[in-house]
């Protein structure tokens, strides 16, 4: 009889266990952080490898949906370095270079289908001119709102001319000309981009690549008011001490494969 009874009061304290504890979601892991950096978007086959086409392209918006990797910005990326601590779960940051019309006509409506944000490096000599966006559509870009008062869509600066900014440098001949050269470089095209959008120009991504850790390069862009270099260094950001005048990024070429994404996330 004292089995059957304690059986009993076994039973009745793990069913009470069961049914009163909350079972809470576990936390996620602190992620990783990719830049994405796109070039001229198709509509049909890209024609060179800093192409994309608009299908993959959606193919690699669905990528960072499905996988749950959130988007955020390069102001969001500060706030990560300023906490000390990576989001939870893998994040990316989506950017185009140069300027190309593609992005009003294919980027920016799939952007907004699936509500997604981006930031925009202008080559800012070329604007209006070719293939390249105008500055009344830079302007009306940059002015698409969200539900909630969100504009999703920002600039920053390629520099004025789009040169080799490193490279350049043996051309001086002393380094106060080399500084001068950046700034008119930097200054010019924040200047211009701030004429046509709402805000502050504090990001600047490296034409070529060039120059990517160079000091009198950072110098010049802090001197000139930006927070930001995005460089085309491959690699994610993995720790929340990183340089924001250093911040690595991943071309989306016409042969890159979606699975890339996660393989510089997640090794």
């Amino acid at each position: 009889m004292k089995r059957i009874f304690l059986f009993l009061i076994i039973i009745g304290n793990l069913f009470y266990t069961g049914c009163s504890r909350t079972d809470e979601p576990l936390p996620l892991r602190e992620g990783n952080v990719i830049v994405l950096m796109y070039h001229r978007i198709t509509a049909g086959e890209a024609l060179n490898l800093y192409e994309r086409n608009a299908a993959d392209f959606e193919e690699d918006l669905m990528y960072l949906i499905y996988n749950k990797i959130n988007i955020i910005s390069f102001n969001d990326l500060e706030k990560i370095k300023e906490s000390g601590k990576m989001p939870e779960g893998n994040s990316a940051v989506i950017c185009f270079d140069d300027g190309d019309h593609s992005w009003y006509t294919i980027a920016v409506p799939l952007l907004r289908k699936y509500r997604m944000n981006a930031t925009f490096f202008l080559w800012a000599e070329m604007m209006g001119r070719n293939s390249f966006l105008n500055w009344q559509e830079v302007a009306y870009m940059s002015n698409i709102t969200y539900p909630g008062g969100v504009k999703p869509f920002t600039f920053g600066s390629h520099s004025y001319s789009h040169q080799y900014l490193l490279g350049r440098k043996g051309s001086f001949s002393t380094i106060d000309e080399y500084n001068t050269f950046l700034d008119y470089e930097l200054e010019l095209s924040k200047s211009l981009i701030e004429t046509y959008t709402p805000g502050e120009v504090t990001i600047l991504a490296l034409p070529y690549g060039d120059g990517a850790g160079d000091p009198d390069i950072i110098a010049a862009a802090k001197r000139t008011g930006y927070s930001f270099i995005r460089t085309s260094r491959y690699g994610a950001i993995r720790d929340p001490d990183f340089d924001l005048f250093n911040i690595p990024s991943l071309p989306m070429l016409d042969n890159t494969e979606q699975n890339e994404i996660g393989y510089y996330l997640n090794r």
